[in-house]
């Protein structure tokens, strides 16, 4: 019999593996909704919906295997992480979804939870005001006017599957939509900003990379709070807080 493998869980939702089968359980009907819908437009590999019963979405496990995590070692070849940057540019040059995703939320709503967060950080202790000021400062590129694209919303390096130099799949759609390509690529080389020039080579366009880093402060900022409070360490080695002790 398969054993049960909780890969994420938390208050809202939680994804199983049972053999070849992922299970996602998701009390946000909303949110199971814009999975499906994104994966049936994003002209990238996705994973095969195999049934859908809400709350549980199930979709067929992706062959390959991922870059890496957040907070752990980077794998891959130069040649790996370019052609996930060639499928990042080829679905945010796609047709746009006609709704707002994670990636698209507007800069005056981002800058008051942004500087309301950091204050909080600051009075309970969660961070040093130095670190936090710092990084509130590099945040502020990202908060400027973008162009839509379809963006994926989370798209951290343990959504993205590869085999060799070929990308099989990307999973964990529920934040699509229309938003800043550039938060997409700021999320995904988070950790591992060393492999952003592999990344760019295959995206095959000039970015802003101060907008990069400031998207990276942006999120890490944002995050710190809730992965705690989720029961994830964002303090653990290679994760949202030495990314911002990398702006200092």
């Amino acid at each position: 019999m398969d054993e049960v493998e909780v890969v994420v869980a938390h208050a809202e939702r939680a994804t199983l593996r049972v053999g070849d089968v992922f299970l996602k359980v998701d009390a946000d009907q909303a949110r199971l909704d814009v999975e499906v819908e994104a994966m049936s437009l994003a002209p990238v590999p996705t994973p095969q919906v195999l049934w859908r019963k809400p709350p549980v979405l199930a979709t067929a496990a992706l062959p390959g295997t991922t870059l890496g995590r957040l907070g752990g070692p980077a794998t891959g070849s130069p040649a790996g992480w370019a052609a996930a940057g060639a499928a990042i540019r080829k679905l945010h040059d796609a047709p746009l979804p006609p709704w707002p995703g994670r990636a698209g939320r507007g800069t005056e709503e981002l800058a008051k939870e942004l500087d309301d967060e950091c204050g909080v950080l600051v009075t309970n202790g969660v961070l040093p005001a130095d670190l936090v000021t710092r990084n509130r400062e590099v945040a502020e590129a990202a908060l400027r006017p973008w162009t839509p694209a379809f963006t994926h919303g989370d798209l951290q390096i343990a959504h993205v599957f590869v085999d060799g130099d070929e990308v099989t799949g990307i999973i964990d759609w529920s934040e699509a939509g229309q938003g800043d390509a550039l938060y997409d690529l700021a999320t995904f080389v988070l950790g591992h900003e060393e492999h952003l020039d592999d990344v760019l080579a295959g995206y095959g366009a000039d970015v802003d990379l101060g907008v990069i880093r400031g998207w990276s402060s942006l999120r890490s900022l944002l995050a710190v709070r809730p992965l705690i409070e989720q029961g994830f360490d964002p303090f653990a080695p290679g994760c949202e807080v030495d990314a911002l002790r990398s702006r200092m």
